[in-house]
């Protein structure tokens, strides 16, 4: 049985593409490790058909964060049972790269996004220095890739030659019933953070007349609940911190309107298909997006979602209102949710990862 090995610098119990990534992985007969961080207030690991380890670290962010992790996730590799290590995004590229020319193991870059080109990163010209070098030295090394749609690989190709196959991040198709939802409250779930709008988001529902609900944590937390006191909204928006997986879908289902927005600054944010759209849609809850490529070419044939052509307050709340207000527009894309799910899927993704790691180190 041929062992995998794959590296995140999250917390594993909410890293639903990697439960997913990991998990049929597992379920095609190898044997998976997922390496992450523990962080001091991780809850004890879920259940998995995948082996799960833990590195602990003094410091939790910045400069000294990733330094000490990618030392510690270097000599923790340097041990484990592996025939392939694979790196997600750029912050675990290097301690993989090391390890599998130490070691002469195969080795996979998985990019769910254009790390460089992330507007944390662009707007800062010394960790953009930083980061790019470590990105030149290191992608070109990895033959055998995958991102998450076809303009990131494309760039990838651009940049570096790099031949990376599509593998989209999609829910596992359920069952689903749609349940009563006597409130209806405005979702956002995902990473709390620079770059996804929340400076203009959290105005605009002063014009609203709905909850929101922000469900996750990141580099802009504090921020956005500031200005959310500052706007005296404390009434009217909810910050829920990170939600396990299973509570997550059920807090989606019971949402009435999704919101997918990040701000043009950064190519990352441009070229996004963010996990969120799809959990919206699998959910059969309709969403306010913004209307960049991967999302305009979604939305075309059928659409799930409102998309707006600028991020002003006064355009976030006309999205927004234009669902709550039109019943019609409302169920169309709704139904439209309940036929597009059964197209894009897990189900369908999975096979193409399976089939992905079979050429690579057979089975």
């Amino acid at each position: 049985m041929k062992s995998l090995v794959f590296t995140v610098t999250n917390d594993l119990n909410y890293d639903q593409r990697m439960i997913r990534i990991c998990g049929s992985l597992a379920s095609a007969g190898y044997r998976v490790t997922l390496i992450g961080r523990s962080l001091p207030a991780s809850l004890p690991l879920q259940d998995r058909e995948f082996r799960q380890l833990r590195l602990r670290c003094w410091f939790n962010r910045g400069p000294a964060f990733y330094a000490e992790y990618n030392l510690r996730l270097f000599l923790r590799l340097l041990f484990i049972r592996a025939n392939l290590l694979c790196a997600i995004d750029l912050d675990t590229i290097l301690p993989v790269l090391l390890v599998s020319r130490l070691r002469q193991l195969q080795r996979v870059y998985d990019a769910h996004e254009l790390f460089c080109e992330m507007q944390e990163i662009v707007e800062r010209p010394r960790i953009y220095k930083t980061w790019k070098r470590i990105e030149k030295w290191c992608v070109p090394a990895f033959i055998h890739g995958y991102t998450v749609n076809e303009p990131i690989a494309t760039e990838f190709n651009r940049m570096y030659g790099s031949n990376y196959d599509v593998i989209r991040n999609m829910p596992l198709l359920r069952d689903l019933t749609i349940p009563a939802k006597p409130e209806r409250f405005v979702l956002y779930q995902g990473a709390v953070n620079e770059g996804r709008s929340f400076d203009t988001l959290i105005p605009a529902m002063k014009l609203v007349d709905a909850r929101l609900v922000i469900a996750g944590v990141g580099n802009y937390l504090e921020q956005a609940k500031a200005l959310v006191k500052s706007e005296g909204l404390e009434g009217k928006v909810e910050f829920l911190g990170n939600l396990l997986p299973a509570d997550l879908r059920k807090l989606t289902r019971q949402a009435w309107i999704g919101l997918t927005l990040f701000e043009n600054k950064g190519l990352s944010n441009y070229f996004s298909l963010a996990n969120r759209y799809f959990d919206y849609l699998h959910a059969g809850v309709p969403q306010v997006c913004v209307d960049y490529p991967v999302y305009h070419e979604l939305n075309k044939t059928s659409p799930v979602a409102v998309l707006l052509e600028g991020l002003a307050p006064a355009q976030i709340a006309a999205g927004i209102n234009g669902l709550l207000d039109n019943s019609t527009l409302y169920q169309q894309l709704q139904a439209n949710c309940l036929e597009r799910r059964e197209v894009h899927n897990w189900q369908q993704e999975e096979k193409k990862l399976v089939n992905f790691y079979k050429k690579i180190i057979g089975t």
